[in-house]
């Protein structure tokens, strides 16, 4: 069989030799199954320094491509796992054990479909414009595709990512002002001149942004965050009902019920809440809160689901003992 190598020339006294190291043994690694037909190799080139003349060797680390003939080529891509894997495969038709990234949680736009989904006058878009050969995108993805994940369930608020290296996505870059990498733009359903995005790149400001923008309640890590489903005007009825006695209870409830018919579905958490308190199931909040509470731990059901169970929990928790005072009050109210 055809046997093709590719050989890295190092010298122990370099450093970025010593960076490319782990990532070279994942590569050997990748391609340690099919070692009759390709062999990634290392050589000393300090060792053996008519080797390093012969090839022409002017700086380390120095990768060579040998077909299977012996003729090199130089490798000059990039120097990360993909980038090496992608090369090989392509030169020698020989794939590598490597499996396949999963499937990016960004919406990917390029100058196809850009308009379709930014300009969308239903959504509100975050686009970051990155390049593959750019350390601060590199930097940024976790941050960003965890994003991305924890906005699925969100439909009016998109995260996505335009190849502003490509060549085809140029006009872009151009209308959109990208001069370097990443550059990132926020374009609002309510006025499609984007505006651009200047602060810190983590997931945390990643996350306060968009519900600032988007007016949604996400979590850091997944998941809405404690205000999801409140309703100020709600809560401060779920306070009075809570320290209430019965007969005030009953009013509380029917006052209630009377607004939840022009509000809309989140409110009526709050009237099924007292509705089971009113009639007799005075445990019903604590007991209640903390069956949610054991569900969203164990986080085994859908996102929608969970986001539904969240609302719940956080309804719920807007009926609870907050201090003393509250104590006092419903002391005071049941004499």
């Amino acid at each position: 069989a055809q046997q093709f190598v590719l050989n890295l020339l190092v010298s122990g006294h370099c450093k970025v030799t010593s960076s490319l190291a782990p990532t070279y043994e994942q590569l050997a690694d990748a391609f340690s199954g099919v070692k009759d037909r390709v062999v990634i190799a290392k050589v000393d080139a300090d060792s053996d320094k008519e080797l390093a003349r012969k090839y022409e060797v002017k700086g380390f680390p120095t990768l060579k491509w040998f077909d299977a003939k012996g003729n090199p080529e130089p490798y000059e891509s990039g120097r990360d796992l993909d980038s090496l894997a992608t090369f090989v495969t392509e030169k020698s038709g020989v794939k590598s054990s490597i499996k396949p990234p999963a499937p990016p949680a960004t919406t990917i736009l390029d100058v196809h479909n850009f308009d379709e989904v930014a300009l969308n006058p239903t959504k509100n878009v975050l686009v970051a414009f990155t390049a593959p050969w750019c350390g601060h995108c590199k930097n940024m993805k976790p941050a960003y595709e965890a994003v991305a994940a924890t906005f699925k369930t969100e439909s009016d608020c998109i995260i996505a990512n335009v190849d502003g290296d490509d060549k085809k996505n140029s006009e872009l870059t151009k209308k959109y002002d990208v001069s370097g990498f990443p550059t990132i733009k926020f374009f609002s359903k309510d006025n499609k001149d984007p505006i651009t995005y200047d602060s810190i790149r983590t997931e945390a400001a990643f996350v306060a942004f968009l519900n600032e923008k988007c007016g949604t309640h996400r979590a850091v890590g997944g998941g809405l965050n404690d205000q999801a489903g409140r309703l100020p005007e709600f809560d401060s009825l779920a306070s009075k009902f809570f320290v209430a006695g019965a007969e005030a209870r009953d009013s509380i409830f029917k006052e209630a019920s009377v607004l939840a018919a022009s509000v809309g579905e989140t409110s009526k958490h709050y009237v099924r809440v007292m509705e089971k308190v009113v009639n007799g199931s005075e445990g019903y909040v604590q007991k209640e809160a903390a069956r949610l509470t054991k569900i969203l731990e164990k986080k085994n059901l859908s996102p929608l689901k969970l986001d539904e169970i969240k609302i719940k929990a956080n309804i719920l928790s807007a009926f609870a003992e907050k201090d003393e005072g509250t104590k006092i009050s419903r002391a005071e109210a049941e004499l």
